[in-house]
């Protein structure tokens, strides 16, 4: 009932501050597998999405201020997810995936979305760890493997010298703990999405393996902001 009562709120609330604590106070309660057997359905599921804004065709991200709400919307639905097999499956009927790509494209170049790209990062990752066929989409239909790439390209702040070669700058700085998350959230969604790439067929797809080993490389080259967090990259 307090889910359902949340819920209720912030499906007609529209105060920011408001929607940021109950999405808290939704976030704590969903870790519990018990409390979300009612409350999984597919209108909650798209309630969370609308304020996820994984719908960036009809309501795109541009108010700077709706940040905390996405964020706050986006950790939910990691809990809910990694917590539910009814979502897992409702994930698949909603094109949750699809969403979140369209959400990482529109967060790409743009300042002051690091939170929101590692959390739609850290769903991409949990779908395609828990959803056979939300990985087989994410590769086959959505481009996952050069969406991701180019996420952990960004992450990395990747400059090229040549097409498959990382220009190498051994004065530059650690990464931040924002973009060092990004990146590992991003590491492990490819790891899924590429798990039965071993075999390649098309040019296309040669050309995008041989540009991610270039950024893995740089990848295992760069250094986070504590040895803890480059062990955890690497």
């Amino acid at each position: 009932k307090l889910c359902e009562g949340i819920l209720n709120i912030l499906e007609n609330d529209t105060k920011t501050s408001r929607q940021v604590a109950c999405l808290e106070a939704l976030r704590i309660l969903s870790r519990d597998k018990k409390v979300l057997v009612p409350v999984t359905t597919k209108r909650n599921m798209q309630i969370l999405m609308k304020l996820a804004k994984l719908d960036t065709v009809e309501d795109p991200l541009e108010r700077v201020s709706e940040f905390p709400v996405i964020v706050e919307a986006l950790k939910c639905l990691c809990n809910i997810i990694f917590n539910s097999s009814v979502a897992q499956k409702l994930s698949l009927e909603l094109n949750l995936a699809a969403m979140l790509c369209s959400l990482l494209q529109e967060c790409k170049d743009r300042p002051l979305v690091d939170d929101i790209k590692c959390f739609d990062l850290r769903l991409l990752f949990l779908l395609s760890l828990l959803h056979t066929d939300i990985r087989a989409q994410l590769r086959q239909e959505l481009q996952g493997v050069q969406v991701l790439t180019q996420a952990l390209e960004s992450s990395l702040s990747v400059r090229w010298t040549e097409e498959y070669k990382v220009a190498e700058d051994r004065d530059r700085p650690p990464l931040s703990l924002q973009e060092t998350d990004c990146a590992i959230e991003a590491l492990k969604a490819l790891f899924n999405v590429t798990l039965d790439s071993w075999n390649v067929h098309s040019k296309n797809e040669s050309h995008q393996f041989r540009y991610m080993a270039a950024i893995l490389r740089h990848c295992l080259l760069t250094t986070g902001p504590t040895e803890e967090k480059t062990e955890e990259l690497h």
